[in-house]
């Protein structure tokens, strides 16, 4: 039977790949609702091969270009975001838009009631423990898109949760790994978005290049899978071949395993529970000469501890952690900070604030404005 899905940033990494998987599957999915920021010809194409119902961009003299070469709808804004995700067509939404700007739609998702294919790690960590309670309330699921939480959930499957002795949360190590630490004061942007592993958008490429991307997945799985910080470990694996292990307390380890394309955790979110079969590549363990594992350098890679702290604060001190860190990449990328300054600036911003122990959504929203415009004035005074 056919499914109706909608694709939420699908001009990005997650959301391109997400086409290529409804492509190969053939005519299991439906397209109800595509959705991009910026990136409009590219919407384009994507809207005259998958032809939805809807298109949603976010500003209206977009719209009106687009308009004028679809005949489809276009809808503009939170509104027309909110119209595609109400559609009671809609079986699964594919949440692929990147940093903290994917919050309110995964609210008004989660209010729908709807199965969320999720693949923004930004939105839980701002108000993990709101978004979670608010699941719980509505009846509506979250399915981890992100291949080393898809990991988890899936080694975690028909086991329960309190037989859990710790999560191992593995990393490649980015781009970055065999650098020193003089190397990482001068290294160049080109050499910070060439990631050994996965190709990625540019923000994701620069948190795994800082080691934060792990730190924001280590606060993503403490609320998608209701973990204390201690119980969460991460692993370097450059091999990026164990996605993660979830050890129980008889002392057995579970490990998911794949080859690395993001097209399989995606399809399996899109499929669950059914596993289909798939072009892409496979694990050939003749081929691994080895598995190597190592503990992150927190001196080289101080993001991630600034992370692994804020984890053991919670309240609204993840979001000002996610909210500084999304201005300073930016930053970052547009050449006006240097990669060395990004965690300082963080910490900067991380001391100032008056963390709220139990926010409510209002106080999330408040810390997210706020950590922006304190990082956005401590890179200016660092220039």
């Amino acid at each position: 039977m056919m499914r109706y899905i909608a694709v939420l940033g699908s001009t990005g990494s997650i959301g391109t790949s997400t086409l290529r998987v409804v492509r190969q599957l053939g005519n299991r999915f439906r397209v109800l609702g595509l959705t991009a920021n910026s990136n409009i010809d590219l919407l384009y194409a994507q809207a005259k091969e998958f032809k939805p119902e809807f298109v949603c961009v976010e500003e209206p003299q977009a719209a009106f270009c687009l308009q004028k070469k679809l005949k489809t709808k276009i809808l503009t804004g939170q509104e027309g975001l909110k119209r595609i995700i109400s559609d009671q067509r809609l079986e699964k939404i594919v949440l692929a838009i990147s940093g903290s700007a994917a919050l309110k739609p995964l609210l008004t998702a989660i209010e729908c009631r709807k199965k969320i294919a999720l693949a923004n790690k930004e939105a839980l960590v701002m108000a993990g423990p709101l978004i979670m309670q608010k699941v719980r309330a509505a009846g509506a699921e979250i399915i981890p898109v992100d291949s080393e939480q898809s990991a988890i959930w899936q080694c975690l499957q028909a086991e329960e949760s309190n037989k859990i002795k710790k999560v191992y949360l593995t990393a490649s190590g980015g781009p970055l790994r065999g650098c020193s630490v003089q190397d990482i004061k001068r290294v160049s942007l080109k050499k910070v978005l060439e990631h050994p592993r996965w190709k990625m958008g540019k923000k994701i490429s620069v948190d795994s290049a800082t080691l934060m991307n792990k730190g924001l997945e280590l606060l993503e799985a403490m609320y998608l899978f209701n973990l204390p910080a201690k119980e969460i470990e991460i692993l370097i694996h450059p091999e990026a071949v164990i996605h993660s292990m979830v050890e129980f307390v008889d002392g057995v380890v579970m490990a998911q395993l794949s080859f690395t394309d993001m097209r399989i955790p995606i399809q399996y979110a899109l499929t669950y529970p059914e596993r289909l079969a798939n072009n892409a590549g496979r694990v050939q363990f003749t081929r691994m000469k080895s598995l190597n594992f190592e503990k992150p350098d927190f001196k080289k890679f101080p993001c991630l501890q600034l992370a692994v702290a804020v984890a053991n604060q919670g309240g609204t001190a993840p979001c000002v952690l996610n909210a500084a860190n999304e201005i300073c990449v930016q930053a970052f990328l547009n050449k006006n900070l240097k990669f060395c300054s990004i965690p300082m600036i963080i910490e900067k911003v991380l001391r100032k604030h008056k963390k709220v122990s139990v926010p409510r959504l209002e106080d999330i929203f408040a810390a997210d404005a706020w950590a922006r415009q304190e990082a956005i004035q401590a890179i200016r005074k660092a220039n």
